[in-house]
């Protein structure tokens, strides 16, 4: 419990929420870039994070990984509501709105690693202000990497799905979407309880572990 509740503990709570939320909004922001205000309308392009929070996406899931040390961190806010009917071009938009949240963790990531690239942090001399600044870039990095990783998945109703049925037959990929109501109980049972040789987990921590070779950083 101690390792939840430190400084690093606390620190990477605080920036899943907000990398969160901003994952959100950008699917929002984009929905009425595309013709769909209601994220607007409902008050959900805000960094206030009252309206976003979910209790058990935002808090009790990234707790429970952290109480697990499985390696990698997400969770997530409460989805932007979007209204496909006020979109210009059904699917297509769909998948572009879905794409927004990912892309914006994947920016985060992109941003945070030319920081750290760039001031040489995690050296072995730094001093107390650079090693702040190393946990912290970090932390962004390992954080918002999960969360695109995560999102990118195609099992419904993560974002992945969205995109991935643009490859299928209109009827088929309705089929497909229709079980995101029951996706999210299927994704915290892969999570928590591997089937046989299969681990999501697994899977998402290779991604990581790929993704943060590309960058350099492992």
């Amino acid at each position: 419990m101690e390792g939840i509740f430190s400084p690093v503990g606390l620190l990477t709570l605080g920036i899943l929420i907000y990398s969160a939320i901003l994952h959100e909004i950008a699917h929002g922001y984009v929905a009425e870039r595309l013709g769909d205000p209601t994220a607007r309308l409902m008050g959900r392009l805000t960094l206030n994070p009252k309206p976003h929070i979910d209790p058990f996406l935002s808090i009790i899931l990234p707790l429970l990984l952290l109480l697990s040390n499985s390696g990698v961190i997400f969770g997530g806010a409460k989805p932007v509501p979007v209204d496909p009917f006020n979109l210009k071009d059904g699917r297509k938009d769909i998948a572009l709105v879905s794409l927004a949240g990912p892309a914006t963790n994947i920016v985060l990531v992109l941003i945070a690693t030319l920081i750290y690239k760039l001031f040489g942090l995690g050296g072995l001399q730094m001093t107390t202000v650079g090693l702040i600044a190393s946990i912290v870039t970090a932390t962004i990095i390992k954080v918002n990497l999960s969360l695109a990783i995560f999102n990118l998945l195609p099992i419904p109703p993560l974002d992945g799905s969205k995109v991935f049925s643009l490859l299928l037959p209109e009827k088929i990929a309705d089929t497909y979407l229709s079980f995101g109501s029951v996706g999210t109980l299927i994704l915290l049972l892969l999570i928590m309880f591997p089937i046989g040789g299969f681990s999501l987990m697994s899977v998402v921590s290779n991604l990581y572990l790929f993704s943060l070779s590309l960058l350099g950083l492992s």
